[in-house]
């Protein structure tokens, strides 16, 4: 693995839209990093961003931006990312890549081979996976308080303010609720329950174009059982919810911004709270583990090991192909 660089690691963007606009404010919380430039294929957008950011690089090319970091962000369409992933390690550059990182199994696979051959650093952006409320989740679950685990429950639902327009609903066989939201709980089933489930199915309300707005994933596993719910549109409550054989875990909404979780009981007298920090947009904290990892630890690949980020991608692609396989109306998959 190429490690310790000497100096601060300088990041370029490839993408200038909301989420690289959350980026630059937190990156600027992170020791040993700088954001230098931007690429976007249009070129105007990446002069416009530069010039705002302060940035050296307003790159008319991937090929210019290459030539002036150390690794990239990612924070293109999801269907881009791919492209974009290889391109960059071909041309030796670690990547932080915005979730879902890829919408195809195969995909990922290949894309961490080609990481691991190059000696480079590919990292998924899921920010909860590297928060330090969701790893005491992990922690204590680990730790066998709630006992055997049964049944994992992630819900993540966003309402959109009056008059704005969902970019994520907008005509596009990669579009929906499902593939904008659905890293976060697949993230936390994967992280907890393991990729080796018996199997999975899905159920989604289609809007217009054909496009999920709500979407539920059902896994069962051996010896557990897990639901993911998500929705664009439709409001539930965010909790994350892990039941076990000695009573629950439960982590208050918005799960995904992990600051917060008790753990239940039989007895309704007894209960354990925890509180962890999130700050900000929660991006410092992946990103933090992304730079220690180009410096050449490993802990911080394992916080997020390939295995869960493949292990999304290959859901998706189920998700995928099952909603736009031509059905109206309620879809369902067995697998």
């Amino acid at each position: 693995m190429r490690t310790h660089l000497d100096g601060a690691i300088r990041i370029g963007i490839i993408g200038s839209g909301r989420i690289a606009e959350r980026f630059i404010s937190e990156a600027q919380q992170v020791q040993g990093i700088e954001v230098v430039g931007v690429y976007n294929p249009r070129f105007p957008a990446a002069r416009e961003f530069a010039d705002r950011h302060h940035l050296e690089i307003a790159a008319e090319s991937e090929e210019m931006l290459y030539k002036g970091v150390d690794a990239v962000y990612i924070a293109s369409p999801h269907e881009t990312h791919f492209y974009y992933i290889m391109n960059a390690l071909v041309k030796g550059k670690h990547v932080w890549c915005e979730k879902p990182m890829v919408l195809d199994k195969q995909e990922a696979e290949k894309a961490f081979a080609c990481a691991k051959h190059q000696g480079l650093v590919l990292m998924e952006a899921i920010k909860t996976a590297y928060c330090p409320g969701f790893l005491k989740v992990l922690e204590v679950l680990d730790s066998g308080r709630i006992g055997l685990i049964r049944d994992v429950e992630g819900t993540f639902t966003k309402l959109s303010p009056p008059g704005e327009h969902w970019r994520e609903l907008s005509p596009s066989p990669w579009a929906g609720s499902f593939t904008e939201l659905g890293s976060y709980p697949l993230m936390a089933v994967l992280s907890i329950l393991g990729d080796q489930y018996e199997s999975l199915r899905f159920e989604h309300i289609p809007g217009q174009h054909g496009l999920d707005l709500y979407t539920k994933a059902y896994f069962r596993y051996t010896d557990s059982l897990a639901t993911v719910k998500v929705g664009l549109g439709v409001k539930s409550e965010g909790t994350l919810v892990v039941s076990g054989s000695k009573g629950y875990l439960k982590v208050v909404a918005p799960w995904w911004k992990t600051d917060a979780f008790s753990l239940y009981y039989e007895d309704a007298t007894s209960r354990d709270d925890f509180e962890e920090e999130f700050a900000g947009e929660g991006l410092r904290y992946g990103l933090s583990w992304f730079a220690a990892a180009i410096q050449g630890s490993q802990e911080a690949v394992r916080l997020l090991p390939s295995k869960v980020s493949i292990g999304i991608a290959a859901i998706m692609a189920a998700f995928l192909k099952e909603r736009n396989g031509g059905r109206r109306g309620v879809g369902r998959t067995n697998g």
